[in-house]
């Protein structure tokens, strides 16, 4: 008789998965660089060109994330418009205690609460840990989800400040901006070299244009597929914890029918890098050929698992 999967092992798994997913990130960029300047020069010559493109780019991306873990949460609340509610305010009171009682429940601190004036529903979780993180949430997801459902959007937000998914983020959106710059960077340098009639200039050219071509397929090839698979691992994680803090995985997979009706965040449309932390796609339904490469799993399979899971 199969053993049937239980949280823990819904939550391992996915833990793996991420971090083989997290390891493959630098090692493809490097591989990618090294094949397409061995198109052009000996080996040689392609693994030094290797080595002064990829120890530079890991050190902006390291500088770059420095400024992120500093002002990420800030940057992200303010592109989605969200201001900051407290207890004191009557309006808000029953929904901050209910973020303070799931937080209990998951044996996290309370996050600060913030109000998304949206009547979309959407949630999301920002911070650099527990200790200062964030949860906000539409007004629509709080006027059109039940308690119950509410309190299973809120206790996924808390599984993924709990796993410190946001860390992750932080890397792979850092990641992909700084390779988009130093593209840039490199294709111009090309331009200005091929324009030389000197051979080894010509050469070096030649070699810059292989480069600039390996990032651009790492930029917008290998990093979405690496983003959504990440992605997906870590919403059905955060699923499978919600689920374990409520103690009701169907109020959750009841809550996801409604919000994938109308998760469309409009402030958000410009932001694609937010769909990675939101609990739905915040840009509404897609066409077939972006939706494979959605950030997140097909909703019926994360309620095909969450029912699995309450039976």
């Amino acid at each position: 008789m199969a053993k049937i999967k239980t949280v823990y092992d819904y939550i391992r798994s996915n833990n793996i998965k991420t971090i083989l997913l997290v390891i493959c990130f630098p090692l493809i960029f490097i591989a990618l660089v090294f094949l397409f300047s061995w198109i052009v020069v000996p080996v040689n010559q392609a693994w030094e060109t290797t080595l002064s493109v990829a120890i530079p780019t890991f050190i902006a991306c390291g500088v770059w994330l420095l400024i992120s873990w500093a002002f990420g949460d800030s940057m992200m609340l303010h592109s989605a418009h969200a201001h900051e509610i407290f207890d004191t305010d009557p309006e808000n009171r029953e929904i901050f205690r209910a973020v303070e009682n799931v937080a209990i429940a998951a044996g996290l601190p309370r996050p600060r609460v913030y109000i998304i004036d949206d009547d979309s529903m959407n949630a999301f979780a920002t911070g650099r840990s527990p200790r200062d993180a964030s949860v906000a949430l539409t007004r629509g997801i709080i006027k059109k989800l039940d308690k119950l459902e509410l309190q299973g959007v809120i206790a996924h937000e808390m599984a993924h400040i709990g796993n410190r998914d946001i860390r992750l983020d932080m890397m792979l959106i850092t990641g992909v901006g700084v390779t988009v710059f130093a593209a840039d960077i490199i294709l111009r340098m090309a331009l200005i070299g091929g324009n030389n009639d000197n051979d080894n200039r010509g050469n070096g050219a030649a070699v810059l244009l292989m480069v600039w071509l390996a990032f651009m397929v790492f930029n917008w090839i290998i990093t979405p597929l690496l983003r959504m698979a990440v992605s997906r691992n870590r919403e059905y994680a955060a699923d499978a914890t919600g689920a374990q803090i409520t103690h009701n995985p169907m109020a959750l997979a009841n809550a996801l029918r409604k919000i994938t009706t109308d998760s469309r965040v409009e402030c958000l449309d410009k932001v694609k890098s937010m769909a990675t932390v939101c609990i739905a796609n915040p840009s509404g339904p897609r066409e077939f050929i972006s939706s494979l490469m959605a950030t997140h799993p097909p909703v019926e399979k994360r309620i095909e698992r969450l029912e699995s899971m309450a039976s």
